[in-house]
């Protein structure tokens, strides 16, 4: 009976402490059960412990149970859904219970904001994660043959585990319930050359993954393939959304004439916009990117190629010729687009990393099991193109999200498929990437990046 009186002498000193979690939560019940259930445990072990050992370890406990447990108190659940539900009322304030722990959540995000306001998300490097990628290997079936590494019998697998980490802040783990319902009623789509469907099909995946029924998203054309020219779309039907690709590698028309001496002449005209742009001006996020078929052999001779008018240059350096073409984007993107209502990102230029020549000369990356290390001296030259889109974009009047995704791509030399491509041969892909793998920490980003945007908007209402 005397280890009765001092285990409860001993709680009642500490009781001033615990007195004020037990006010702010709703579960004292809960709290005062756990008490007397303690007590009976802990009773049988007075004979090897302290009563005040005993009791100031289970005063520890019941502070620990009140701070963890209160974050959930406040929420009944008959409110609580997930945003996925297609049969509820459900909002974004509403999708707590499967994500709370440790205090409050609309701190936490206000928080998380304004740490990545301050922050140069791609200034970073890649560490290993072993937690859930954003979507299992071989689960989805969007993605391209040519990126299924895994499928095609690629034998490692570190290269699905790293992250990108940026230096002095943490972007948020990619949640799809989350950026789904930010895109509810909403079109987003993806316009470039096919590094951009890589990211594409990366996010379909990812926001696929955290459909409770997988046979809410389809194609509105039944196609499984995406690496013909073309238009894409992809619906969300619980959402009323859609992720969209469309082909243009260039950003401006490519065009073909017929020949003097027969057959057809091709040129890109570099004062015209490419046809597809009235297929999504009007969309609420446009993700562009161009670059690397500036790279290609035709395109980086410049001879007879090169078209403005009724003019073909006889020599045209692809510098200037890729600075005349971004400069009829950007006019036409100042000229077309509502910046009240659609949000416009650029995608910068994806490294590739051949050795021993290009794609078309032999050049090879097989055997790349490991990123480059961040603290060696490997650098690549800024690419050129890079250098140029920035200095158009600041001369545009509507704002754009520049994703500068160069240098984190740059170190991830063992992200591509190679060898394990679609169709064995002596062709090695040294310049697209697995898939699961490197686009979707790109996606990661756009994901921080739109919390952000949606944050300010939010801000200013």
């Amino acid at each position: 009976m005397a280890h009765f009186k001092k285990l409860f002498s001993t709680l009642m000193h500490h009781s001033r402490f615990i007195h004020c979690h037990l006010l702010q939560s709703r579960t004292h019940l809960l709290l005062i059960s756990l008490l007397l259930l303690s007590l009976f445990l802990l009773s049988t072990s007075f004979t090897d412990h302290s009563p005040t050992i005993t009791a100031t370890a289970l005063y520890s406990r019941l502070l620990f149970a009140t701070k963890y447990i209160s974050p959930f108190s406040s929420i009944s659940s008959s409110n609580s859904c997930l945003v996925s539900d297609s049969v509820s009322n459900c909002t974004l304030s509403s999708v707590t219970t499967v994500e709370r722990t440790r205090g409050n959540p609309r701190e936490d995000e206000s928080n998380m904001i304004k740490d990545l306001i301050s922050c140069d998300m791609f200034n970073g490097s890649w560490v290993l994660d072993y937690s859930s990628p954003l979507y299992r290997p071989g689960s989805c079936p969007f993605i391209d043959e040519a990126f299924n590494c895994l499928k095609n019998g690629r034998p490692d697998s570190d290269y699905l585990r790293y992250k990108w980490k940026p230096h002095g802040c943490h972007i948020p783990r990619f949640n799809g319930r989350k950026m789904l319902e930010m895109l509810r009623g909403k079109r987003l789509v993806f316009v470039g050359d096919s590094l951009n469907r890589n990211m594409w099909e990366s996010l379909l995946c990812a926001l696929r993954e955290s459909l409770q029924d997988k046979s809410r998203i389809f194609e509105v054309s039944g196609r499984r393939e995406f690496r013909t020219p073309g238009f894409y779309s992809f619906k969300f039907i619980d959402y009323k959304c859609s992720i969209d690709f469309i082909k243009s590698p260039f950003l401006v028309q490519e065009w073909r004439d017929l020949a003097k001496a027969g057959g057809q002449k091709e040129t890109l005209r570099l004062d015209m916009i490419h046809g597809s742009s009235s297929k999504y001006h009007d969309a609420d996020i446009i993700i562009f990117n161009t670059g690397h078929w500036w790279t290609h052999q035709k395109t980086h001779k410049g001879n007879y190629y090169f078209q403005e008018g009724g003019h073909v240059y006889n020599r045209l350096e692809v510098a200037e010729a890729y600075t005349k073409a971004l400069n009829t984007w950007a006019q036409w993107v100042d000229a077309h687009i509502d910046s009240n209502r659609t949000r416009v990102f650029f995608r910068g230029y994806s490294a590739s990393h051949f050795r021993k020549g290009q794609w078309y000369s032999g050049g090879h990356c097989d055997g790349e099991t490991q990123p480059v290390a961040d603290d060696t001296n490997y650098y690549a030259p800024y690419p050129w193109m890079m250098s140029i889109l920035e200095s158009v974009i600041a001369e545009m009047k509507t704002p754009i999200f520049y994703l500068n995704i160069t240098k984190m791509t740059d170190y991830r030399k063992d992200g591509h498929p190679s060898i394990y491509r679609r169709s064995p041969g002596t062709t090695q892909d040294c310049s697209h990437w697995c898939l699961p793998g490197v686009p979707d920490s790109w996606n990661e980003l756009l994901y921080a990046t739109l919390l952000l945007s949606y944050h300010d908007l939010r801000s200013s209402h």
